[in-house]
């Protein structure tokens, strides 16, 4: 309830991670929508118990204010966040339509908290929670008012309307965050929908309002009966994300997308619910584009560690990593991006490198290459440099001989990590520090050595 995580262990985390109900830890648009909704129905509807109240006061407004008042209330207690910022921006500009009359649910009140939103934290914009939370919303919005008139108010009969909605919310959601959350975490969960479909109910209907109530009578002394039923809830769902978890192919990994992937999706999204008719069939164009253009990106050959002290190389059973303990944040995100669901132990078991640890050596693009780590690497470079064609030394060299295509610490200070890739005859390098930004100081510039193709490379 408070975004209080201590006592969440690894494995549970990874449980929910992998059966797509992460979202549920964060103390997002959701939590803050569910806790509303109770807050609001409660309200309200209490009032319409009383007469001379109901008779003489608008209830609804009563409730908005109320609610927006344990909305900031949550959001302070929480911690204020940035989800919970953004979940709160929204809920406020939803209660305000309310307090004026205007629809509280539409693509004016999302555009609005948009608005505000990267006014406050334009940094938002590139992060996960803003792109899925609004592409959800978004989407849940338009496409009910698709089936408004059609499906709601005339063909379906209103005990058929909450399975309809949990199920129909569930699917949309999903496809409009599926393509956001495999970009930005490399992963697509295969039952993610079963997943949401079993526990947020449960979410909605027990877990968060038993909390609500329970902070209510804390005061009182008598929490305990609605925690208790809080934690069936929580038993349930961790239930469920365990199992999910735990099934075969649960997981699919998914490599990362190049450049123009998500912004082809993003406007082929937001054509299509702005459109109308044949013309639509642009945005569908665009989004298959795109999807097209993310099967054919292509990974660096060769990554170097912003230390010198990890590389990774691309060979037939994935990449192989050269150390297999150390670095670990950066083989994680190696091997998640080449959307590979191994272990950094399991990669550096791969074939690609032989040596004794601190001297490694391996074949790039028809080069000998070698990297030397630890204690007396720099003493190791005279030999090396007189053996191979390329040497990464994770130290920086006092002196270099002649001739010697190095890439040392040095360098790797000023440059940051590197991404090598095999092009044209070439060996083309990326540079991952920010003095390729307008703003860096360019003084921190490297001299990279010029690499080509041995000849007979692939």
């Amino acid at each position: 309830m408070t975004g209080d995580r201590s006592g969440i262990s690894q494995d549970t985390v990874e449980a929910l991670r992998d059966s797509s109900l992460a979202h549920l830890l964060a103390i997002s648009g959701m939590n803050m929508a569910f806790l509303m909704a109770f807050v609001f129905a409660l309200i309200r509807h209490g009032l319409a118990l009383i007469p001379a109240l109901a008779l003489r006061v608008n209830t609804k407004k009563v409730a908005a204010v109320a609610s927006l008042g344990v909305a900031l209330f949550y959001l302070l207690l929480s911690g204020a966040n940035v989800a919970t910022e953004r979940a709160f921006i929204m809920v406020s500009v939803m209660l305000c339509a309310v307090l004026i009359d205007r629809r509280a649910l539409s693509l004016r009140s999302v555009s609005i908290s948009g608005i505000l939103l990267l006014l406050l934290r334009p940094e938002s914009l590139t992060e996960p929670g803003f792109q899925m939370s609004f592409a959800a919303t978004v989407a849940l919005i338009a496409a009910f008012a698709a089936l408004d008139g059609a499906v709601f108010r005339e063909r379906m009969p209103r005990w058929m309307k909450p399975a309809f909605m949990l199920v129909f919310s569930s699917v949309v959601a999903g496809v409009a965050t599926a393509p956001y959350a495999a970009a930005h975490f490399n992963r697509f969960t295969d039952y993610g929908l079963m997943a949401n479909l079993l526990t947020v109910p449960i979410m909605g209907a027990v877990v968060m309002p038993a909390g609500a109530v329970a902070a209510l009578l804390a005061p009182f002394g008598l929490a305990q009966l609605p925690l208790w039923v809080m934690e069936m809830g929580a038993r349930w769902i961790l239930f469920i994300a365990h199992w999910v978890a735990g099934l075969d192919g649960a997981v699919t990994a998914i490599p990362a997308p190049g450049p123009w992937v998500m912004p082809l999706v993003t406007l082929g999204g937001i054509w299509i619910i702005l459109w109308r008719g044949r013309v639509q069939a642009i945005g569908g164009a665009l989004i298959l584009a795109a999807l097209a253009l993310w099967t054919m990106a292509e990974r660096p050959a060769l990554l170097i560690s912003g230390d010198g002290k990890l590389l990774g190389l691309m060979g037939a059973e994935g990449r192989a990593l050269s150390a297999n303990a150390g670095g670990g944040f950066a083989a994680e995100n190696w091997l998640e991006n080449d959307g590979d669901l191994a272990g950094q132990k399991d990669a550096a078991a791969r074939e690609g490198f032989s040596g004794k640890k601190g001297e490694r050596w391996f074949q790039f693009a028809g080069l000998e290459a070698v990297v030397l780590s630890g204690k007396g690497a720099a003493e190791k470079l005279g030999p090396a440099c007189a053996a191979g064609d390329l040497v990464i030394l994770a130290d920086r060299a006092e002196t270099v001989p002649e001739g010697c295509k190095l890439i040392d610490q040095k360098i790797l200070s000023a440059t940051g990590s590197l991404a090598l890739w095999v092009e044209d005859g070439a060996v083309r390098i990326r540079q991952s520090k920010a003095q390729q930004r307008k703003w860096s100081d360019r003084r921190r510039t490297a001299a990279l050595p010029a690499l080509s193709v041995a000849a007979g490379a692939p």
